[in-house]
């Protein structure tokens, strides 16, 4: 009998939250990769927003090899980990705050917004889509349905992201999103949303740029600064978008 290691179950984990992706977020990411392509097309930016852990995937399609320019990361520090791991998670509870982040950002109409939460239930992100949608964004929640239809909203309003939301993307992970389970252990260890979201993400970023393809549209696309070409190629990729993207 073959001995599964807790290495492989976590490999296996993963690869079965993948062949569910591929199963299952098709359609979606189908619609998404379109409204994102119609968002570039007509000189938009697609924005990433997400706090604790989550404000990871913000970063992912940002300033990266082979990705889109036009990525605008929401990156609020007291919302993130460094500052304090305790305290982003109480920020990240209070109402009214994610109004503010989202009023601080140039985002408008015809833009669109990714909210990466695991749960969907805090307030912060509810409110940041909320007022992205009236703004005319088109948002995007990059979510785990097993998790957050297992859990209350801790918004006034009673709604977790995925119901306030444009368009849905399922990471498929389970509730509290540790997978593996260790005898003598009672907490499971071995997340995998990161892994999904990421993958999510840059699904939408390949299906996008290929639609720009099919369009005539050559897209703005970095390559690897540490490339001898770098440099020089994304040189003028920067300097289009650094003005509208500071983080550059």
């Amino acid at each position: 009998m073959e001995v599964v290691t807790t290495n492989k179950q976590y490999l296996e984990n993963i690869r079965s939250l993948l062949d569910q992706l591929e199963q299952t977020q098709e359609e979606a990411i189908e619609l998404v990769s379109s409204v994102c392509a119609k968002a570039v097309l007509n000189g938009k930016l697609l924005y990433f927003f997400g706090t604790g852990h989550s404000h990871m995937i913000c970063e992912e399609p940002f300033y990266r090899a082979g990705g889109l320019a036009c990525v605008y990361p929401i990156l609020e520090s007291d919302l993130m980990l460094h500052r304090g791991a305790s305290k982003s998670s109480a920020y990240e509870r209070i109402e009214g705050l994610g109004n503010v982040v989202i009023s601080h950002t140039p985002i408008g109409e015809g833009d669109v917004l990714f909210l990466i939460s695991n749960s969907g239930r805090n307030a912060v992100i509810v409110d940041a889509a909320i007022e992205a949608k009236e703004l005319g964004v088109t948002t995007v929640a990059v979510t785990s349905m097993n998790h957050t239809t297992n859990v209350s909203s801790r918004h006034p309003n009673g709604k977790r992201l995925f119901e306030v939301c444009d368009y849905v993307l399922d990471n498929g992970g389970v509730i509290g999103d540790a997978s593996v389970t260790l005898e003598g252990l009672s907490q499971k260890i071995a997340p995998t949303s990161s892994v999904i979201d990421a993958t999510l993400v840059n699904l939408v970023i390949v299906n996008t740029t290929e639609k720009l393809l099919e369009k005539g549209v050559t897209p703005p696309i970095f390559t690897s600064a540490n490339t001898d070409e770098g440099d020089v190629t994304n040189k003028s990729i920067l300097e289009e978008y650094r003005q509208r993207v500071p983080s550059l």
